[in-house]
């Protein structure tokens, strides 16, 4: 099937913003900062803003009419190509201000979809972006899908009388089946790769978009992965080793930025995507300490963990970017908010080797270090270990061998005997893991649940 063209794309036109307030916790002072940056990362202009505050919105144009009216004197004013809402619009409402505005209009659902298109490089991201678009444009047929009257069904296809809108529909559900079934092949074929590392263990950075996570994956590995200072610069999962001292080599994955209200259709679209952060044995959840919403950020990063049933897992809350704070008092407050986090600068360097510290012993409190003195023959040990731990290194002395590994704690206690002595290793990582207390809640801003993320 021919692939739809993209006309929700706001490449090179100049845009008016609108948001209405209503609960969701904005900038008091730019309310629509955000969204301006979407805007301009899909490439438009902007030339106009316009706020209104409701208690909720209108079910017909979701701004009131008086506001509508002032909506249209802009667009008309700035000679605007579209119209850009910080809110999710009904298809009923947005063939509604069109028709009042005489401009495209576009939801905030919509530019990010459009983003999201723009990046695509995999197959696999490309697959999730058509997938997303299309199960947001299908209740808009009407409006967005008029050019696939061209496609025909062919013979027997389309029955007496059918509307070519009809048409259109099957058209759009056949291709939504398609996409779903080739992305329910590649996860799959991601959970066989991911579980098949199980010879490392896998740390996995989440965080708003925009927060450093590709600088910072680039500062700890040595990496080259793309980092720019723009919303959504990272679509596909990028892993790399990390040698962490005093434990050994992880791997540290980079996944796609999350966003206020990003459209559950990208969500679950990029599944297969985000299956190294389900997988992981350790999230680091980076925030960026600059931004005057870095509390409402991370309260958007646990609603999507949340949705994506790993809000459970052992997360560690890094403060990023803390360089860029404007002052002492600024860096104070948010230190005492978030108590147990990891304060650095992936730009500068500061504060990497408390976050290796850190990271050691988030990662030390599920194992042992052991020291098992054994017999060189015993091979059934030597096989159990390989296969339930990881070996470090092996020490011969006489007809003596002393194994250094590290072991799941849950399973210390099925070793297999055959005489062998089993001692607490006295590495620099066993004995931070013992000097740490144990893992408590970090406070939660805005009085919302504390989640399970892990003191250092």
């Amino acid at each position: 099937m021919t692939q739809p063209r993209r006309t929700n794309s706001v490449q090179s036109e100049r845009a008016v913003l609108v948001g209405v307030l209503l609960d969701t916790p904005l900038d008091p002072e730019h309310p629509l900062n955000e969204l301006g940056g979407l805007a301009e990362t899909a490439g438009a202009q902007v030339v106009a803003e316009l706020t209104q505050r409701r208690e909720r919105p209108d079910q017909t144009t979701y701004l009131g009419s008086g506001k509508v009216a002032e909506l249209a004197m802009l667009v008309e004013h700035h000679d605007a190509d579209v119209v850009i809402f910080d809110n999710d619009l009904s298809p009923a409402q947005t063939r509604n201000l069109e028709s009042e505005l005489k401009t495209k209009v576009l939801d905030r659902s919509e530019v990010i979809l459009d983003i999201f298109a723009a990046r695509a490089r995999t197959y696999e991201a490309r697959l999730a972006v058509e997938l997303a678009q299309l199960e947001y444009s299908l209740p808009r047929l009407k409006r967005m899908w008029t050019h696939l009257s061209r496609l025909k069904m062919g013979i027997g296809m389309r029955g007496p009388g059918e509307k070519q809108l009809e048409v259109d529909r099957r058209l759009v559900e056949k291709r939504i089946h398609d996409l779903k079934d080739d992305l329910a092949t590649i996860h799959g074929r991601r959970e066989r790769e991911v579980a098949a590392r199980h010879e490392h263990l896998t740390v996995s950075l989440v965080g708003y978009t925009n927060a450093g996570k590709s600088t910072l994956l680039n500062r700890l590995t040595g990496a080259d992965v793309l980092a720019e200072d723009k919303l959504f610069a990272t679509l596909d999962t990028r892993t790399r080793r990390w040698k962490l001292p005093g434990w050994g080599p992880v791997l540290l994955s980079d996944t796609v930025g999350f966003i206020r209200d990003l459209p559950h259709r990208l969500i679950a679209s990029f599944k297969a995507t985000l299956e190294e952060t389900r997988q992981a044995d350790l999230l680091l959840h980076v925030a960026d300490a600059s931004s005057p919403l870095v509390d409402a950020q991370i309260a958007a990063v646990r609603d999507v963990l949340a949705e994506l049933e790993v809000d459970e897992k052992a997360t560690l809350l890094v403060l990023n970017k803390i360089d860029a704070l404007p002052d002492h008092a600024t860096r104070s407050s948010l230190i005492s908010r978030y108590p147990h986090a990891v304060c650095l600068s992936a730009r500068s360097g500061d504060g990497l080797a408390a976050l290796e510290r850190a990271t050691t012993a988030c990662l030390s409190r599920g194992f042992r270090d052991l020291d098992i003195h054994a017999d060189p023959g015993n091979g059934r040990l030597l096989a159990w270990l390989n296969a339930h731990g990881e070996v470090l290194s092996r020490h011969f002395v006489e007809d003596r061998v002393t194994i250094h590994c590290r072991i799941p704690a849950a399973l210390v206690g099925r070793i297999p005997p055959d005489e062998a002595v089993i001692v607490p290793h006295e590495s620099p990582a066993s004995r931070l893991s013992q000097s740490e207390p144990a893992p408590r809640d970090e406070p939660a801003p805005q009085k919302r649940p504390a989640p399970r993320d892990a003191a250092p």
